[in-house]
């Protein structure tokens, strides 16, 4: 039984905006080109761009939902962040933090460790996986979902890279241990992803409004998609395959 890929995400900048794709090449070890190459550390976060750190060193949607209401586009060094209640920004996270952090203050809760710095790790995209991961999701698991909760749900709440059809719901759990080809790439498939408040919150608004993790409990567990790692490097696209080997 095979499926095929229906789009194609990256996040350049953890937790603060999304891109979708046409195709992509990825390469053995290394998280989607492009993917979390920044993330935003908050005024209490010790990260300091030396090593990978955990997400709860960043400010992130979880704790601040107006931050998944943000799209982005890569060019370069250079980020264009967009959101309903904020003019575009376009800007070099690098050399510009500045304008960035002015931007993006509205946008955060009072209550909340304001964000502080940008930060990167050379070579190492900040996933919330302690390894360079690349996420696969699934349709007919995000269409169970939104039956359970009888309504249309944006794919953007669960910040996947790689999106599927065409297997049923939750086979992307059976895949643990195997490898999986998609176009020119193979991919080991290593973790379920343990979902967090992130995914309650819509991508358009910013507010939360969806009890998505109560969706998934349901099913008596909080997880939605896996996390792989490239083992073969190629160029994969919308519309391409996906077979377990």
């Amino acid at each position: 039984m095979t499926g095929s890929i229906t789009s194609l995400w990256r996040h350049p900048i953890k937790s603060h905006g999304r891109e979708s794709l046409d195709d992509v090449t990825v390469s053995p070890g290394q998280t989607l080109p492009g993917d979390r190459v920044w993330a935003v550390a908050h005024e209490a976060s010790k990260a300091d761009g030396s090593k990978w750190v955990p997400c709860a060193n960043f400010s992130r949607g979880s704790k601040a939902p107006n931050l998944m209401a943000i799209s982005a586009r890569l060019e370069g060094d250079t980020v264009t962040l967009s959101h309903p209640q904020q003019p575009d920004l376009r800007f070099a996270p690098d050399t510009e933090q500045d304008a960035f952090l002015n931007w993006v203050k509205p946008l955060m809760p009072a209550d909340r460790a304001a964000s502080a710095r940008i930060i990167r790790v050379p070579g190492r995209g900040m996933t919330d996986s302690d390894f360079p991961s690349i996420s696969f999701c699934n349709m007919a698991s995000h269409r169970a979902v939104e039956q359970k909760l009888g309504r249309d749900l944006s794919i953007c709440r669960w910040r996947g890279n790689i999106w599927f059809d065409g297997l049923p719901l939750w086979e992307e759990f059976d895949w643990l241990g195997k490898d999986v080809q998609i176009g020119e790439a193979v991919f080991h498939v290593r973790e379920r992803i343990v979902r967090c408040l992130a995914t309650t919150a819509n991508p358009e608004t910013g507010e939360r409004d969806a009890d998505t993790l109560g969706a998934l409990n349901s099913w008596d567990h909080q997880d939605f998609g896996v996390y792989a790692v490239v083992v073969r490097g190629g160029n994969i696209r919308v519309g391409d395959k996906v077979q377990v080997l």
